[in-house]
C-alpha cells in the first residue's frame, strides 16, 4: 500500500467485530475526488463507512484517485486485503471488472448493470427518479418565470434517469412550464468553470430554479445561481442531488435530492456472506428513505406540503414513476440548449 498512501488520502476506520463477518474482513472504496464535496463522493464513502460498522468489518478508503486508470490502485488495495472493492465511479466500470477476474476479489461497479458475474462483479446503478420526479414537482410550483433548467456534468444512466423524473414531474405539475436542458460535456463531472458557465447560459434563457447533477461541477452551478438574477429580476434556486450542501447555502438551495447508499452497501456485504453477490442489482427509493428531499428555508411551505403528500402517493402505488435510462428519453421530454 505504500504508492497507494503516498498518491491518496487514506483511512481505515474499524466496525464493531462480528463472529459471522469471518468471510467478509475488509472492504474498500475508490473514489474519483474526496469524499468531501456533499456529493457523490462523501455520500459514497459515509455509507460505506456506515455500512462496515453495521456488518462488523473493516473498512479502506480510497480517496482522490481521480476519473483516469485504477488498476494499480485496485491490486494494491487486493493485496491488502480487501475481500470486497467499491469501484465508486462510472470511469471505474471497465478496470473493475478486469481487475476482479485479475485477483479473484469481487468489485462493484456502476452503470454496467449488465456487468453482473456471480460472486466477483455486481453493479449498483442506482436512480433517484423518484426523489427527481417530486422535485420537479415543486420546482414547476415554485417558477415565477415558467422556465426551469437542467445543467448535468454527463449522460450517465443515474443522471439521466433522475433528469426524465424532474423533467415528468415537472410537467405533470403544469405542462406550461418550459424545461431548458444543457449538458456541459461527456464526462465533466468535475469542471466547476464549465458548470458555471453553462448555468449561466441557463439562466440568461430564463430559468429561475436550475436542477444540477454534476459532482464538483455543481459547485460552479451554484455560483452562477448566486450571481445571476433571472430574467424577471427574482433570485434563482438551484437544485442539487445525492448530497446535502445546506451548510453551504446562502439563500439559494431549495432542495436536493438526497441518496442514502448504506442499505445498498450493506446489501452486497450480506448478499456477499450468503454467495448472492453478482446476481442482482440493487435500488433506492423513497419507502425506505434512501432516497428524500432535503428542506431548506427557500421551499414555500404550502407547496413543500403538497409535495409531501405526492411522496406518500408514490409510495402508495397511486403514482408510478418509471426510470429512464437512455439521454434519448430525457431529451425527448425537454428543450435541449447548446
Amino acid at each position: 500500500m505504500k504508492n497507494l498512501l503516498a498518491s491518496v488520502a487514506l483511512s481505515v476506520v474499524l466496525g464493531t467485530p462480528a463472529a459471522f463477518a469471518a468471510e467478509v474482513d475488509t472492504i474498500a472504496i475508490l473514489t474519483p475526488e474526496q469524499g468531501s464535496d456533499y456529493g457523490w463522493n462523501q455520500q459514497g464513502v459515509e455509507a460505506a463507512k456506515a455500512a462496515a460498522e453495521a456488518t462488523g468489518v473493516e473498512i479502506i478508503v480510497a480517496e482522490g484517485l481521480g476519473y483516469g486508470d485504477v488498476r494499480a490502485p485496485m491490486r494494491e488495495l487486493a493485496a491488502d486485503g480487501a475481500d470486497l472493492m467499491i469501484a465508486h465511479a462510472s470511469g471505474y466500470n471497465t478496470a473493475g471488472p478486469e481487475i476482479a477476474e485479475e485477483t479473484g476479489v469481487p468489485v462493484a461497479i456502476v452503470d454496467s448493470p449488465d456487468a453482473l458475474v456471480k460472486g466477483l462483479v455486481a453493479d449498483y446503478t442506482l436512480s433517484g427518479h423518484e426523489g427527481a420526479y417530486l422535485a420537479g414537482r415543486l420546482a414547476a410550483k415554485m417558477t415565477t418565470t415558467g422556465t426551469v433548467g437542467i445543467v448535468v456534468s454527463g449522460e450517465p444512466p443515474s443522471w439521466n434517469s433522475q433528469s426524465a423524473g424532474f423533467a415528468e414531474g415537472v410537467h405533470a405539475e403544469n405542462p406550461d412550464v418550459k424545461i431548458l436542458y444543457s449538458v456541459i460535456g461527456p464526462a465533466a463531472y468535475s469542471d466547476a468553470a464549465g458548470g458555471n458557465r453553462v448555468t449561466t447560459s441557463v439562466i440568461a434563457a430564463g430559468a429561475d430554479i436550475i436542477f444540477g447533477q454534476g459532482n464538483g461541477s455543481s459547485f460552479g452551478m451554484i455560483q452562477a445561481v448566486e450571481s445571476n438574477k433571472a430574467t424577471d429580476g427574482s433570485d434563482v434556486l438551484f437544485i442539487d442531488v445525492i448530497g446535502d450542501k445546506s451548510e453551504l447555502d446562502k439563500g439559494h438551495l431549495l432542495t436536493s435530492v438526497l441518496w442514502d447508499m448504506t442499505p445498498v452497501y450493506t446489501a452486497m456485504i450480506e448478499d456477499l456472506k450468503a454467495d448472492q453477490f453478482g446476481t442482482h442489482g440493487y435500488a433506492i427509493s423513497l419507502a425506505d428513505d434512501s432516497v428524500k428531499l432535503v428542506k431548506t428555508p427557500q421551499v414555500d411551505e404550502a407547496a413543500w406540503t403538497e409535495v409531501m403528500a405526492l411522496r406518500d402517493q408514490i409510495i402508495a402505488g397511486e403514482i408510478t414513476v418509471e426510470p429512464k435510462f437512455d439521454a434519448e428519453d430525457v431529451r425527448a421530454l425537454v428543450t435541449v440548449t447548446e
